[in-house]
């Protein structure tokens, strides 16, 4: 069987600055395309046999840079809806929301995490038949891969909050006696 190779695209100007960034459509920055192209040695080492990426163009980019190009675009690969919340960093909504956190709190206007588990179930399930060939490979956002990783393991979509996942890296899963486990995680390319 297969792994499912994450990668998180590259830094764009709001993730360097902690802004949440869902549906809006921000580039990456220079240093997010270097970060996209350094993944493609650790790319080219593995067999693909399907790459979905997020409609957004930092992730398509990203795959491009990292030597995944023309990947299937997926809308469920979008980050998280953060409603209201978009664009604003943690310490601003804290202003006005002391001890806000995304996991637990949620935001107004904007996906619940079991909305988003639901809909990387869906990606879960429409992959599985291709890990049975090789390898796949999703392009897409912290939030959304890290809710992903926590449905993989059969986890409550909440738990995600337990996988930090930062720009321009490669994680992966798989499975060990036909149990899901991680086989790596948060890599960074040297």
């Amino acid at each position: 069987m297969g792994e499912l190779i994450l990668l998180r695209h590259g830094e764009t100007e709001w993730s360097r600055t902690g802004r949440h960034t869902g549906r809006t459509d921000v580039p990456l920055t220079s240093r997010g395309e270097e970060q996209a192209k350094a993944l493609a040695p650790i790319i080219a080492a593995r067999d693909v046999t399907l790459t979905l990426t997020s409609p957004a163009q930092r992730a398509r980019r990203t795959a491009e840079l990292a030597g995944l190009p023309g990947g299937d675009v997926d809308d469920r690969l979008w980050e998280w809806d953060y409603g209201a919340y978009e664009g604003r960093t943690t310490p601003d909504i804290r202003r006005d929301r002391p001890g806000w956190y995304l996991w637990s709190d949620g935001v107004p206007e904007g996906e619940t995490a079991e909305q988003v588990g639901a809909r990387t179930d869906a990606v879960i399930e429409r992959v599985r038949p291709y890990l049975a060939e090789g390898n796949v490979a999703l392009v897409a956002h912290g939030h959304v891969l890290r809710v992903l990783t926590a449905r993989w393991l059969g986890l409550p979509p909440a738990d995600g909050r337990l996988f930090r996942l930062d720009t321009g890296t490669v994680s992966a899963l798989g499975t060990e006696h036909d149990r899901p486990v991680i086989g790596s995680w948060n890599v960074p390319a040297r």
